[in-house]
């Protein structure tokens, strides 16, 4: 496994992958839209140069926000490294906290993030509802047959 600047990595296979796992580039959160082949992050990748895990994020002033985050071999650290490399841009740039926003169905992620310092600061209702009407295909079901409502948001302070 190695991990890579996103940049240094070719850009059409960055779009392949958030293509076949997502259905679009396009992240939409309450923070705002984002097209995550765009943004700033890293790739990890195997020996046959597939990319096992993704991570990409932005920097606004002393804050840095986590856009995406995916490991395609889960319980092998690579989605542990990925973020660890943010966090290490992040104290870089000056920036005090790491945050991200995730959904109220995505459980594996609360207790990930939780796990490596994150703390739960806000709970937006409905929040998924208002992203929904710039991106209908938004499914209403997510994991576990738990419905998509909420943005739950986590934060780390930077030491």
């Amino acid at each position: 496994m190695k991990i890579t600047s996103l940049q240094l990595y070719p850009k059409q296979k960055v779009v392949h992958f958030f293509m076949q796992h997502w259905g679009t580039t396009e992240m939409v959160i309450s923070s705002g839209i984002y097209d995550c082949s765009q943004l700033d992050g890293f790739v990890s990748i195997n020996d046959q140069q597939e990319i096992i895990g993704l991570i990409t994020y932005i920097l606004r002033d002393e804050e840095c926000e986590i856009i995406s985050l995916d490991s395609i071999e889960e319980s092998r650290g690579i989605g542990t490294k990925l973020v660890q490399e943010v966090e290490k841009v992040a104290l870089k740039k000056g920036c005090k906290q790491v945050i991200l926003i995730t959904t109220n169905d995505n459980l594996n992620a609360l207790k990930f993030y939780q796990k490596r310092g994150y703390h739960l600061t806000q709970v937006l209702p409905n929040a998924v509802e208002k992203a929904r009407t710039y991106k209908p295909e938004i499914p209403l079901i997510g994991y576990d047959g738990i419905p998509i409502r909420d943005e739950i948001k986590l934060q780390k302070t930077l030491v």
